[in-house]
Formats: structure tokens, C-alpha cells, sequence
């Protein structure tokens, strides 16, 4: 496997930009990334026009709007969404059991009624941006980290969703209990020469792939460089040693 096939599979770069202008110039920039997240921020922005720019580009899309709401309300949602014909979803696990399998029956009802092949359903189990100290004294959840995120990740596999999110440090023991089927997706991945910024959790994307995550989600040490296209080889040059 080439230097950049790894990353060109396994790593999505993430669109974490305010405005479709902006967007278009990295996605052209970026001529070799295959697979971009489209978040908040940019989505509503754009709205969907941001996903038929990348679809016209023959790109993979990772939709990452993290639905979290009452059980009918995110079914819609996922229902909505399912239609654009993107490759992964995102839900907050927190939703909880009802939810998350209403979520997985929507999204496959919404794919078919728009002809197209449905989205995989991620569950976040908690967000790389909060800590352990956090998650005890801010969210007053008395389970260690690791365990937290594994609860989160069992029940979102026994609702039927097809993988997680979860931070590269809780991903070898994740895939060790959920198995080889379920998608393990990383963000808060820094590569050595990075800023980890507001990242509490971070592995490098080597060190990630290593311990078991199917991607890879890195977005500002690649968009925010001062050279984007020389940031994103110097991470396909990261990850050819494990390829």
C-alpha cells in the first residue's frame, strides 16, 4: 500500500470551517482526501448544498451534526438525513436505547425512499473534548472514563448501530469487547507536530490505527496549516510505516 492509499481510506479530513467558500478551497486544495466531515458549523452554513458540492467532487461524506433529542425527533432527523446519501451519521449515544434504535430503523427508511444505499450509524460516546476530572466533577457521572465510554458503546451496538465515536485512547479496548464489525471513528487524533488545542484525549494517527480505529477524523492541523496539501503528506507519511 502506497504512502497515501492509508490515509486516502482511513483518514477524514474534517471541514470545521464557517462558510461553503472556504470549504470548496480546501476540497480543491486537497485534491488526494477522499473522505471529509461536514459538522455544525458548516452545515448550517450551507446546508445541504455543502454535501452535493462534495458528492459532485466524488467524495465520501462523514455528517457529523451529533442528533441528541427525544426518540421521534431524532428519527426524523436521521430519516432527513439518511436521504442525502452520506457515508456515516452521527447521534449522541446519550440519547438513549429508544432513540438510538429508532434512529437505526429511520435511517434506513430514509435511504430507501431516496434510492440510495444508507448511511452507517455512529454513536458518540463521549466527547473528546471533556476529561476525566469532567466527566466526575462537571457531568457527575460516577464511572471511570474507559468504563463510561465502553457502556456507551455496548448499548449503542445492541441498538443496532453500526459503530462509535470515541477518543484513540479508549479505542483497544473497544474493539477488544465490540469486536471487528464495529466501526471505531477517532477524532482528537494530533499528529506529533501538531497543537492538540482543545483535544483532552489524543493519541498520534499512527498510534490510533495501531491500537484499532477504522478512521481517522483530523481537521485543524490540516486546514488551519499554513500549507494544507504539505500537512496532510506529512501524515500519510505518518501512517506509511504501519501500512
Amino acid at each position: 500500500m502506497g504512502s497515501g492509499e492509508l490515509a486516502q481510506k482511513r483518514v477524514i479530513v474534517a471541514l470545521d470551517v464557517p462558510d461553503e467558500e472556504t470549504a470548496i478551497a480546501l476540497v480543491d486544495r486537497l485534491e488526494d482526501v477522499t473522505f471529509f466531515k461536514v459538522g455544525l458549523e458548516l452545515f448550517t452554513s450551507t446546508g445541504p448544498k455543502i454535501l452535493e458540492m462534495l458528492k459532485s467532487r466524488q467524495k465520501r461524506i462523514f455528517l457529523d451534526l451529533k442528533f441528541d433529542d427525544i426518540p421521534n425527533t431524532v428519527a426524523g432527523a436521521c430519516r432527513s438525513a439518511a436521504r442525502y446519501g452520506v457515508d456515516l451519521l452521527t447521534i449522541h449515544a446519550t440519547c438513549g436505547r429508544e432513540a438510538l434504535k429508532a434512529a437505526t430503523e429511520a435511517a434506513q427508511v430514509g435511504a430507501a425512499q431516496a434510492g440510495v444505499k444508507p448511511p452507517k450509524l455512529i454513536a458518540i460516546t463521549l466527547l473528546t473534548s471533556i476529561s476525566a476530572r469532567q466527566l466526575a466533577f462537571d457531568l457527575k457521572i460516577p464511572l471511570e472514563l474507559p468504563e463510561y465510554a465502553l457502556q456507551m458503546a455496548l448499548m449503542a451496538q445492541e441498538s443496532g448501530l453500526d459503530g462509535v465515536v470515541c477518543s484513540p485512547q479508549e479505542v483497544a479496548q473497544l474493539r477488544q469487547t465490540c469486536g471487528d464489525d464495529f466501526l471505531l471513528v477517532c477524532p482528537g487524533v494530533r499528529p506529533t507536530w501538531a497543537d492538540t488545542a482543545d483535544q483532552k484525549r489524543s493519541l498520534t494517527p499512527a498510534q490510533a490505527m495501531i491500537a484499532g480505529a477504522d478512521y481517522l477524523v483530523i481537521g485543524r492541523p490540516i486546514t488551519t496549516a499554513a500549507d494544507p496539501e504539505l500537512a496532510w503528506n506529512r501524515i500519510c507519511e505518518d501512517l506509511s510505516a504501519i501500512a
